[in-house]
């Protein structure tokens, strides 16, 4: 396995976490990165870090609930590096709680994000796969896309969906597509701060208590996108070794 890359690679919600430390770990091995994210200045920082160590990226502003703004991506991305060859849907939202609250705007935010953010980034970027003959998705799920927790129905909904959306995709794409869903447990990112309730964030801070550092997924793309054009990596979960669900 060569774990140099030559692919041009979108990553959403690169701003932070996962999608942040992706794009540092994927430029480092030779991609070419396409940082996506509403937040400008960081995104900017970290283009400029990438470019600054020898690697190519650019930033683009943008926002995964808008279709609009993700053809825009893709249309950017192949003007700028000749084609796009993976995409990483990695934004995500987790404002928790009880069904029973009715907090429906969370609700409807999670759905936004978590699920249409995804259909729009694999709406925007399939024709142009299809049109090159290849092309990679990487969909971050979930642990809670596997096993349903209290307090977080609506977003283990989401990610239940997520990991059947990867599964559809994969199925259709004739091999011309790989698809790789990932499966985060605990991990050291700003998810937990969208949780609105006092007492389900409390319940949270057990897993973040021995949540494990952005870079264990990071490395798990890096792996997948590594593999030959023939292996197809479907489904990963990583999670700290210490958590039991």
């Amino acid at each position: 396995m060569n774990s140099q890359l030559t692919q041009v690679v979108v990553i959403t919600g690169a701003s932070s976490g996962i999608g942040e430390t992706t794009a540092r770990l994927l430029a480092s091995k030779g991609a070419k990165i396409v940082a996506v994210a509403r937040r400008k200045a960081r995104l900017e920082q970290l283009v400029n870090e990438i470019n600054s160590a020898g690697g190519q990226a650019i930033a683009l502003e943008a926002d995964v609930t808008s279709f609009d703004q993700m053809q825009q991506v893709a249309s950017k991305a192949k003007d700028h590096f000749g084609r796009l060859d993976v995409w990483v849907n990695n934004a995500g939202v987790m404002p928790l709680s009880p069904v029973e609250m009715n907090r429906h705007d969370e609700w409807m935010w999670m759905v936004d994000v978590n699920i249409k953010g995804v259909l729009n980034g694999v709406a925007a970027a399939q024709p142009l796969m299809r049109a090159q003959g290849s092309g990679h998705f990487v969909n971050i799920s979930s642990v809670a896309g596997h096993i349903v927790f209290p307090g977080a129905a609506v977003y283990c909904a989401t990610k239940f969906a997520v990991r059947a959306l990867s599964e559809g995709i994969r199925m259709e794409s004739d091999g011309s597509i790989r698809v790789t869903n990932i499966s985060p447990g605990a991990i050291k990112t700003e998810l937990a701060e969208h949780i609105g309730v006092d007492e389900v964030k409390q319940a949270v801070k057990a897993f973040t208590d021995i949540a494990i550092e952005p870079q264990a997924i990071a490395d798990a793309i890096l792996f997948a996108l590594a593999q030959p054009a023939d292996v197809d990596v479907n489904e990963m979960i990583v999670r700290p070794a210490k958590q039991a669900l």
